[in-house]
């Protein structure tokens, strides 16, 4: 009777992690949407979105702590509880970070002039964010890799970035605050990437027992 308890609120665990996967999406996809068409009122919005983040965190880790108090997991459960704990504050990350870029994209609203790599950048990493949750919902060991492997393309885009803005800069020094804006624009996707391949790599934890990094899988 204990076990099927614990079994049903494993099942809860399970569904709780995947909602607050599908909030992360949708403030990722806020706040791309109101840095594109300027849109302060949708920014707004993303910015005080990150609320409900912060509080599903912290039901997951009020249920995880129960679950971990009320009987000995047994191995495999212990590692999905584990990730669930490792995962969530990853999740809260880039729920701070979307509303970080949707605050920037406030300050950039009316702004001429963007650069061409920041767009590219939203949309890897909110694919990335996306498939590291799906490979926790479908236990896709190769998803999770994917996803892993995939942040250093997020990271080449984000030093293209670099490069773009120190030329801007020479060519117009007025243009300090907005090139600046656009930089940490650009990092807090740089972060959301390598929250993402943090689930990831848990994704993997949970599913094998081994918690890997992408130069474990360049090694294999």
């Amino acid at each position: 009777m204990m076990r099927n308890k614990f079994d049903a609120q494993l099942v809860r665990l399970n569904d709780m992690l995947i909602e607050m996967g599908a909030q992360i999406e949708t403030a990722i996809a806020m706040t791309v949407k109101a840095l594109q068409e300027q849109d302060i009122q949708l920014a707004q919005q993303a910015v005080a979105f990150d609320d409900e983040i912060d509080q599903k965190e912290k039901d997951i880790e009020a249920l995880c702590l129960k679950l971990l108090l009320q009987q000995q997991p047994v191995a495999r459960d212990l590692r999905l509880i584990s990730a669930a704990l490792k995962m969530i504050t990853d999740m809260e990350r880039i729920g701070d970070q979307a509303a970080d870029i949707a605050t920037l994209a406030i300050k950039l609203s009316g702004a001429s002039g963007a650069n061409a790599h920041i767009p590219k950048m939203a949309v890897a990493t909110a694919k990335m964010v996306t498939d590291s949750i799906d490979a926790f919902v479908k236990k896709d060991l190769d998803l999770a890799e994917a996803v892993i492997r995939g942040d250093e393309q997020v990271n080449a885009l984000f030093r293209a970035v670099q490069r773009d803005l120190i030329v801007l800069l020479r060519e117009d020094s007025e243009g300090g605050e907005q090139a600046l804006n656009l930089l940490m624009v650009a990092k807090y996707f740089e972060r959301i990437g390598d929250h993402a391949k943090n689930i990831a790599e848990w994704v993997v934890f949970s599913i094998t027992g081994t918690h890997v990094s992408a130069s474990t899988l360049d090694e294999g």
